[in-house]
């Protein structure tokens, strides 16, 4: 088969070589004579690339990129940059499966050294830019503190290369930004900036002058991608207040269902908005008290008959989940978006612990305390946090709230840090490590030292018992990452193979040897890191 195409002759050749000569002969005016078909194609290829890069022409040089802007921030210290440079060679190293030996995992201690770097204000070196780039490109749980730690320079470089314009869209800008007062400069970088600008750009108005901010968004927001808006009403969570009300009310009219459902979350934050008030009242139709002479007080539901046209406009969702009533469904979304301050009006002048108390007739108690612990971790309330947690002690079973570890690590969250650790310290103490490691996620790093010693003294005992070691290597992770590293001296002793026992898991005691030796390195390496952030070294 030969060409018959109209095709150039390095056309003809690429389809020859694609295709095999045996299905398509070079054409015979291109290739040496007397040779084998393969053989011609080869060297007539080998001919038409010098060839062609011998006839090409120069072209018009490239706009030459704007200079980087400079980046004030104070120089990394000699020691803390060769071990940046040192844990970003060995971010991509794999961790291997089964036992890890005793070796720190640098791919864990990045974050941590990019978290300390962030808090001393120092500057990304310039030649770690594109492997910084790259670690946050590959990890997204990366990307806020190293695009933080890269700055304008790292958002600079991100422009020239398409594989980083992730950046571009959520980086921090706070260093590339005008002053606030130029109005201008403001206008042209809100119409024409990058969208982790414009999001730095909006906070930091709002930080100053909340009106003017959200006329800024304002001005803009009917012709902003759906996922734009979405993202700026997320930003609005930091600083949110009652000047935000205005806005969200219409908002709530958005075209999007994402845009709307984060409207109605965020004016239900706000205790003292139309919106909150009127989730209050449909929610307080629902809940009452029944002081009956037999049961003693308990707590009535009538969940709503029906989602009307207004209760969906405010964010109600009408169609449940698949397994769901819809009943229940309504109920929980009212629930979650009245303010608490409601309940103790309500339910006969009691506190959120005695209302938590509280039986509720029939069955309706697990979905209204679940409600109920949504909506203290979209207010941030201590107080019915704590009363939805209970005592550290009861077991998670029977506690007030809810079972759930993940809405009892939210509803920890809104606690004091101090408290958080204490509470957890206590309820590591009462049920050991098999049900805290949510909730050691929540807590301050690194660990207060009642927190890690109790995790400490748990992971001994486990030690101690012969448990089947495996099962508590999530808790070693974490503990490697949010011990305080003066507690390495302490652990020391952790190190040294137990005897085995006799219903111990085979091999158990050199396993445990092994994770307390990796957790003195790595708790003795990251106190190494701060000493060299720190000028030390």
């Amino acid at each position: 088969m030969t060409a018959t195409t109209g095709a150039s002759p390095w056309e003809e050749l690429v389809t020859a070589a694609l295709l095999g000569t045996d299905r398509r002969t070079p054409p015979t005016a291109l290739t040496p004579p007397g040779k084998d078909a393969p053989v011609g194609l080869l060297d007539a290829a080998a001919l038409h690339t010098v060839r062609r890069r011998a006839g090409l022409q120069p072209a018009a040089a490239a706009a030459r990129p704007e200079p980087a802007p400079h980046d004030g921030r104070p120089a990394l210290p000699a020691p803390a940059r060769r071990r940046l440079a040192q844990l970003l060679a060995d971010r991509s190293a794999p961790s291997g499966g089964g036992r890890r030996g005793t070796a720190p995992d640098l791919t864990e201690l990045l974050p941590q050294w990019l978290a300390a770097a962030n808090e001393r204000g120092f500057q990304a070196p310039p030649s770690v830019l594109p492997a910084l780039l790259d670690a946050a490109r590959a990890r997204t749980d990366l990307r806020p503190q190293a695009l933080a730690f890269a700055g304008a320079r790292g958002l600079w470089l991100a422009r020239l290369n398409p594989e980083w314009k992730f950046a571009l869209r959520g980086g921090s800008a706070d260093s590339a930004l005008p002053d606030r007062d130029d109005a201008e400069a403001v206008g042209r970088l809100w119409e024409e900036g990058l969208f982790a600008e414009r999001v730095a750009l909006l906070a930091a108005l709002r930080a100053h002058d909340a009106d003017s901010a959200l006329s800024l968004l304002g001005s803009t927001w009917a012709t902003e991608r759906a996922e734009d808006r979405l993202m700026f009403l997320d930003s609005l969570r930091t600083g949110l207040s009652d000047a935000d009300e205005t806005f969200l009310e219409q908002a709530l009219s958005d075209r999007s269902r994402n845009v709307r459902a984060t409207a109605a979350e965020l004016l239900s934050a706000l205790p003292g908005s139309a919106f909150a008030g009127r989730m209050a009242a449909r929610a307080a139709s629902c809940v009452s008290l029944d002081r009956g002479d037999d049961a003693g007080t308990v707590i009535t539901v009538e969940a709503p008959h029906e989602c009307d046209a207004d209760m969906q406009r405010d964010g109600v969702v009408a169609t449940p989940p698949s397994g769901r009533g819809e009943r229940s469904w309504w109920l929980g979304q009212l629930v979650e978006s009245a303010p608490l301050s409601v309940w103790p009006g309500r339910l006969g002048g009691r506190t959120a612990e005695q209302i938590v108390a509280l039986p509720v007739a029939d069955d309706w108690g697990d979905e209204l305390h679940a409600a109920w612990c949504r909506a203290a971790v979209r207010q941030g309330d201590a107080a019915w946090s704590r009363a939805l947690l209970g005592p550290p002690a009861t077991p998670p079973a029977t506690g007030p709230g809810t079972t759930s570890l993940a809405e009892r690590s939210k509803l920890l969250a809104t606690l004091p840090a101090d408290e958080r650790a204490d509470w957890v310290a206590r309820f590591i103490a009462a049920h050991g490590l098999s049900e805290a490691f949510q909730l050691l996620g929540v807590c301050a790093v690194p660990w207060a030292e009642p927190l890690g010693r109790s995790v400490v003294d748990a992971l001994d005992i486990a030690r101690d018992a012969g448990s089947y070691p495996w099962s508590f290597s999530g808790v070693m992770g974490l503990a490697e990452r949010c011990l305080d590293p003066a507690e390495a001296r302490r652990l020391e002793v952790l190190t040294a193979t137990p005897d085995e026992q006799e219903d111990a898991s085979p091999g158990a005691g050199g396993y445990w040897s092994e994770a307390f030796q990796r957790l003195v390195s790595t708790l003795t390496l990251r106190a190494t890191m701060h000493a060299e952030l720190n000028g030390a070294g």
